[in-house]
């Protein structure tokens, strides 16, 4: 991309004087100002690929949800011939909402203000009383219809963009799609939602929770400590009277992209040992898939992951599998293992979106996935552990919620939106030895540098011409 250094805010700031690149720095004020909000919605939301949901919301001929795009309210829709359609909720003869369901089936959208309608795919049908015309002759009607957005489906998740002729998801995705396969891609029948998602607002800015979806997680050893001390991770109090150590869940490996993707890939040794008595590394991929499947995955369906995937990508889901990460700008994704008290693991299996609601508040949507093959009793357990530990009022997410308002109250101050946003603890080590995936790679301790990889591209897309 061409690059602006001279945007400028009304208060002759540069987008660029808010990040130092040289000592990875971002000036607080980006997480409050308003105006920067405004150019994130034009520049970021309106150009780049955003999660929408799943197309299981939508199974049937007619079935819509209303979401949406940033700043922007969109209608997505499944038409007669079971494509899907994304469509600006803004009826263009006075700008009404055409749609005021959050869900429901209709094969017209029609606007309550002045009638007018639409096919779910956004084309004009007409206004009332058609033989008097109220649609005017003045523009044809094949160009009175809904702003069409582009879409593209991946395993099942539903993304759209206003850049018509812009990068397709999958160059949008670039490296992190190798991995993100392994997340959505794993069986035929594919995934899908458990209900509808969750949501809930907060006073919050987007970005506070979107720049710790790029794979904090160093914020776990303090903010979820109690999944050490009481939580599944916790073991028998040691001599002192403490919990267990959480230290060893930060090690692994961490992927960054070009275009801030992210994902922290935990090991798994300690796991397999616990479940097997065996040492891992006498154990084949397929040995240890079968030990210890991804999360949703049962044994029985094991035979497709060895259909479905290469050596390398069998080799990271039984080795270190992205369990905790997002995709730029606002998505979350956790499928992460859940230890039992009787020793087992039940996987859960979740995404969110923080979806912007203005520079100091936000849109927590969750939605909690098994595969459509699962045995329903098995779902049942997914959706009820997932939701206590990841939904809306789960014990991860209120503990993560509260901290995003007192970041986005600090921006505001007259000094402290002079301070900065730290990502200084890089990686010293590269991928490991054997790693087989592309991408951007550090190995060792959880850093910074999935974060810091957010904030280039936001600047990146923030300083384009």
């Amino acid at each position: 991309m061409h690059q602006n250094a001279e945007t400028r805010l009304r208060d002759g700031t540069r987008i660029s004087d808010l990040i130092n690149h040289e000592t990875r720095e971002v000036k607080v004020r980006a997480l409050s100002d308003p105006e920067l909000y405004e150019l994130e919605m034009e520049r970021i939301f309106a150009k780049t690929w955003i999660f929408l949901g799943h197309e299981t919301e939508i199974p049937n001929k007619g079935d819509f949800i209303t979401r949406d795009m940033g700043s922007d309210a969109v209608i997505v829709a499944r038409d007669r011939d079971n494509e899907i359609h994304v469509s600006l909720n803004v009826c263009p003869h006075r700008a009404m909402k055409v749609q005021t369901h959050d869900a429901g089936n209709a094969n017209v959208h029609m606007c309550i203000y002045h009638g007018w309608a639409f096919k779910p795919n956004g084309d004009f049908i007409g206004a009332p009383v058609e033989k008097e015309c109220m649609h005017g002759n003045m523009t044809p009607k094949d160009q009175l219809g809904l702003k069409k957005a582009r879409v593209a489906l991946y395993g099942g998740l539903i993304f759209a963009t206003w850049n018509i002729d812009g990068p397709s998801l999958e160059e949008f995705f670039g490296d992190a799609k190798y991995y993100f396969d392994t997340l959505f891609l794993r069986t035929e029948g594919g995934l899908e939602v458990l209900g509808p998602p969750q949501r809930f607002r907060l006073n919050a800015n987007w970005k506070t929770a979107c720049e710790q979806s790029a794979a904090d997680g160093f914020h776990t050893l303090t903010l979820h400590r109690w999944l050490a001390e009481v939580g599944p991770y916790a073991k028998k109090p040691d001599a002192e009277g403490k919990g267990a150590d959480l230290s060893p869940e930060m090690y692994g490996s961490e992927v960054w992209t070009d275009h801030g993707h992210a994902m922290r890939c935990i090991d798994l040794d300690r796991k397999i040992v616990r479940l097997t008595g065996k040492d891992p590394a006498e154990l084949s991929p397929v040995e240890r898939l079968r030990a210890l499947p991804p999360p949703g995955i049962t044994p029985e369906m094991v035979p497709e992951l060895l259909e479905r995937f290469d050596d390398g990508q069998l080799k990271l889901m039984s080795w270190r599998p992205p369990q905790v990460g997002g995709f730029f700008p606002n998505g979350l994704f956790e499928f992460i293992y859940l230890p039992q008290p009787d020793g087992t693991i039940v996987g859960a299996c979740a995404l969110h979106a923080y979806i912007p609601k203005g520079p100091d508040k936000l849109e927590f949507m969750n939605w909690i996935f098994a595969e459509k093959d699962t045995p329903p009793e098995l779902k049942a357990r997914m959706l009820r552990q997932s939701v206590q530990m990841l939904g809306t009022s789960g014990m991860v997410e209120m503990e993560d919620s509260d901290t995003w308002p007192h970041q986005t109250e600090v921006a505001k101050g007259a000094v402290s939106k002079t301070i900065t946003l730290k990502y200084q603890a890089k990686f010293d080590k590269g991928a490991p030895e054997g790693w087989p995936g592309p991408g951007h790679v550090g190995d060792g301790f959880t850093k910074d540098d999935t974060q810091w990889a957010w904030w280039k591209y936001w600047h990146e897309l923030m300083t384009a011409e």
